[in-house]
Order: structure tokens, then C-alpha cells, then sequence
């Protein structure tokens, strides 16, 4: 019987739709889906709602819940991975509230900036711990990772951990559909190539019956821009730089020192920006979940539709044969992107089938664009450094490197603000030395 599993089952409605895809794939009926978390309650749920799933579709795939990891990994054929170490109580209000002492405010924080800098620190370990047991239990077995930074922990578990990983995110398969949705232009029909980084990936090229369609985007971007709307920061980087990126505008808000200033507090308004906006959907999601458990935990008779999630996809894919299109986060061998670090994970069409991830060629990225990816990548790459090296003075470089940290504070301050971060996050970080 082969066999998937999830890690970081505990978060249950991620859990719930990766698996209950499985559960409706017809290549995949009979496999056996492993559950793993540390959090037996929550365990213990996402495993009661993946059963009235499997009732209900009449799937033979078999559930069953794991308090050891290595057994839970133990012959898997593909492992899911969608953990977040420290929550948001305490290390997501660490990650946030630091920072404000010294005037930096964030809007997301989990891919650069200083909070997702932290968050890497405090996962990377726990990740190559991953690594280790899948060495020892499932060494053949495709890592499909969820969790972000995405594209630090993808390359971690690559170039480290010795793990074959992907890393999958939503905003490639979204990027087209919600632009045209939010310009009303009709999609039908339309072809596009993304590439980049994660959570920097450009559309560069949208066309149909091969016509360009960028210079009509451009011109209903330019007419939305003249009143307030949730995406004016991706607009305002199109408009500026050529080319539309694809994750959302408050991500975009703080990998670039253009939009969060302290001199210019006017541009929060301009471009409808909003500060703290993670911990918000944090609170929000808590509160939501509570009434969420009771409705999904109650219903026997629970139904599921196939999503977008690339995971069930594209073990449908390797286990057919039958080729499957995706946007992955893999390391940039050979040069796939050929003006970006060789070292650097990027985010590229990739081609699945029975041999695996089979990334494609893209070539060199417009050179503003490549510009662009740099500036984040640097950081990616120094916060490697200080996890593999311990070495503090790399979280310095790290943060000395971010374009919005350094656009705001001084080099003193940011070596401070790093150490008052590590004092705060206390034992979910491992030891930096000072030498």
C-alpha cells in the first residue's frame, strides 16, 4: 500500500482539503494517509472530519493519526508538510511587536522582512529534523512543502536536508484569474508564463490568439489606480516596473523599501496598505475556527470538492503518467532563470509526470525584474548562512540586506533590533555564536 503524509495535520481545513482531494482522486484510491501533529487535539479533529470525508465519498483510502513522526513517515511514498512553529502566540507577536519599538511596521512577515527572517530561524531546525528521519524511513519519498518562508525552506531541505522537495504556493494559479477578475476582462482563452521567485514571480507574458494583452491590463490598472482598491501596490509595481507579480499587494508592500516609510506615512493611505494586517487574519482565524470545529466535527455526512491544491495533482500525475502542469518553488540548477544566483530557489512552470518535478527553462528574466528578485534574494541567502553557520553576525547581514529593514532603520539599529529579537524568542531559537 503506498503512502501520503501530512505533517502539520493539525491544520485542519489545509488538511482537510489537500486530503479530501486524495480521497476524491480515483489513481490514488487505496493509499494509506498517515496524519502527524504535535497537537493531539487538533489531531485527533482533522482525523474525525478526513473519516465523515472518506464516508461520504466512498473512498478505500485508509486515515490514521501518528504520535511519532518517524512512524508516521515510516515508507512514505510522498510527504506533505504544512507546520508553523511558534503560532501566532508567541513567535507572530514577537515577529511584529519588536520591530515596532524601532518605528518598523510589517504587514505580513512570514517570507523577508525581519519577521520572516525570524521565521526562518525558528523553523529551519525543526525542518532538517524532518530531513533526517525521511533519510532514515522514506528516503525516496517527493517532500511537498507549504509552509513559508517558502522559498528559504524549500532550498533548506534541498540543498541540506538532502530531501527531494517542491515548495507549492497559491498565488501562481491565482495570479491570472483575480487580476482579470478585478480589470473585468474575460480569461477564456488565455495563455501566460510566470517565473521568479516566490512570492515574486512575474507574469511575463498574457496573451490571447496571440496578442498581447498587457497594454489593455495597463490601461484599466492606470483608471483603477485613481481610487482605492485592494491590489493598488501590485498595480503601482506593474505600472512602474513593467510586469504584474503575483502574490497579493500587502505581501508586495514590504519586500520593496518603496511603500512602508516612516518620512512618507502618507503612502500607507495612498495605497490602501494594511499595517499588522497577519495578526489580524491570526485573531480572526482563531475566533473563526472555533465555530468552524463545532460544524465540520458535526457533520457526518460532510462532502468535499476537488480545489486548486497542487498536491493531489501532482500525485495523480506521478502516478499515472499522465503529465501535469504546475508553478513550483526548486533550486535554480543549471541556471533555470539564468540572471538569478545559481544557490536560489525560484519559481518556475514544472512539468510533472511519473519521473517527478521536471522543471522547465525560462531563460533571463526582463533585468529589472531579475533586479527586483535579488534584492529579496540576498536576504534568503544570508538567513541560510546563519542557520547552517550559527553564526549571529549572519542574522545581522541577513537584515542589514532586507530592503525594507535597511530602508528604514540604521545599521545599529537593525543589529540591535536582531538581538532583541533572539532575546525574545528565547528557546525557539536555536544558539547563534558571536564569532
Amino acid at each position: 500500500m503506498s503512502k501520503i503524509t501530512f505533517i502539520g495535520a493539525g491544520s485542519t481545513v489545509f488538511a482537510k482539503n489537500v486530503l479530501g482531494d486524495v480521497m476524491l482522486t480515483p489513481a490514488l484510491q487505496g493509499f494509506e494517509i498517515a496524519l502527524f501533529d504535535i497537537d493531539q487535539e487538533r489531531l485527533k479533529d482533522s482525523e474525525n472530519i478526513l473519516n465523515n470525508i472518506k464516508k461520504t465519498s466512498g473512498s478505500t483510502c485508509t486515515i490514521k493519526s501518528f504520535s511519532d513522526r518517524k512512524e508516521a513517515l515510516r515508507g512514505a511514498k510522498y510527504v506533505v508538510n504544512a507546520i508553523q512553529v511558534g503560532g501566532y502566540d508567541p513567535c507572530t507577536i514577537t515577529d511584529f511587536e519588536v520591530p515596532k519599538k524601532y518605528g518598523l511596521r510589517q504587514t505580513i512577515a512570514d517570507t523577508v522582512g525581519i519577521g520572516g527572517i525570524f521565521r526562518n530561524l525558528r523553523t529551519i531546525p525543526v525542518m532538517l529534523d524532518f530531513a533526517k528521519d525521511i533519510r532514515e524511513v522514506c528516503p525516496d519519498a517527493l517532500f511537498l512543502n507549504y509552509t513559508n518562508p517558502m522559498a528559504v525552506l524549500t532550498n533548506v531541505m534541498n540543498t541540506y536536508g538532502g530531501v527531494n522537495t517542491v515548495g507549492l504556493c497559491h498565488s501562481v494559479q491565482g495570479c491570472v484569474p483575480d487580476l482579470f477578475k478585478h480589470l473585468e476582462l474575460d480569461q477564456t482563452g488565455v495563455k501566460w508564463k510566470i517565473a521568479g521567485i516566490n512570492h515574486m514571480a512575474w507574469l511575463l507574458e498574457v496573451t490571447k490568439d496571440g496578442v498581447d494583452l498587457y497594454p489593455e491590463i495597463k490601461r484599466r490598472a492606470a483608471e483603477k489606480q485613481k481610487e482605492k482598491h485592494h491590489d493598488m501596490v501590485r498595480y503601482e509595481m506593474m505600472l512602474k516596473f513593467g510586469y504584474y507579480i503575483t502574490e497579493s499587494s500587502e505581501h508586495n508592500a514590504e519586500y520593496h523599501p518603496y511603500f512602508i516609510k516612516r518620512n512618507y506615512p502618507e503612502l500607507i493611505e495612498r495605497f490602501n496598505i494594511p499595517l499588522d494586517e497577519y495578526p489580524r487574519r491570526c485573531i480572526s482565524q482563531i475566533a473563526d475556527w472555533k465555530k468552524m470545529r463545532e460544524e465540520l466535527l458535526n457533520e457526518s455526512n460532510l462532502e468535499h470538492h476537488r480545489s486548486h491544491e497542487y498536491a493531489s495533482y501532482i500525485f495523480e500525475a506521478m502516478e499515472t503518467d499522465v503529465p501535469f502542469k504546475i508553478g513550483g518553488n526548486v533550486m535554480n540548477t543549471g541556471g533555470l532563470i539564468a540572471n538569478l544566483p545559481r544557490e536560489a530557489c525560484v519559481e518556475v512552470p514544472c512539468l510533472v509526470d511519473r519521473s517527478g518535478i521536471n522543471p522547465t527553462y525560462v531563460g533571463n528574466l526582463p533585468p529589472q525584474l531579475a533586479a527586483l528578485n535579488r534584492t529579496n534574494i540576498n536576504t534568503q541567502l544570508l538567513t541560510i548562512e546563519a542557520a547552517i553557520t550559527g553564526k549571529k553576525e549572519h542574522i545581522y547581514h541577513a537584515a542589514m540586506l532586507d530592503p525594507h529593514t535597511s530602508a528604514e532603520l540604521s545599521m545599529d539599529d537593525i543589529v540591535s533590533l536582531c538581538d532583541d529579537l533572539i532575546e525574545a524568542h528565547g528557546d525557539w531559537l536555536p544558539k547563534f555564536s558571536v564569532v
